[in-house]
């Protein structure tokens, strides 16, 4: 059942298993950004938080790599613009007034 309520739902995350449910949503953003902004931001992770450890760095960085586990008919968005642009990127696509 769609939620009628509001204008619109956002949902972040990433799941390897999406194309048993990617179909239930309107529209999917894929938020690309390049390795070495990746690196920074991995490197800003603690150990306790996914993606602090090296190993599952470079679980990351060979799925940036290969592309994999990314939906192909997403609406791609760069992601390493300023946040304020990326939400109002994404607000566009969903035909919702920007923030500012």
């Amino acid at each position: 059942m769609k939620d009628q309520q509001h204008n619109a739902s956002f949902f972040c995350g990433g799941s390897r298993n999406f194309e048993k449910f990617i179909h239930h949503f309107d529209k999917v953003f894929v938020l690309e950004i390049d390795l070495e902004t990746l690196n920074q931001r991995l490197a800003k992770r603690s150990a306790d938080d996914w993606g602090g450890r090296e190993s599952e760095r470079e679980m990351v960085r060979q799925l940036h790599a290969s592309g994999g586990d990314v939906p192909k008919n997403g609406i791609r968005i760069d992601a390493t613009q300023p946040l304020e642009q990326v939400v109002d990127e994404i607000l566009t696509h969903c035909g919702l007034p920007q923030q500012g």
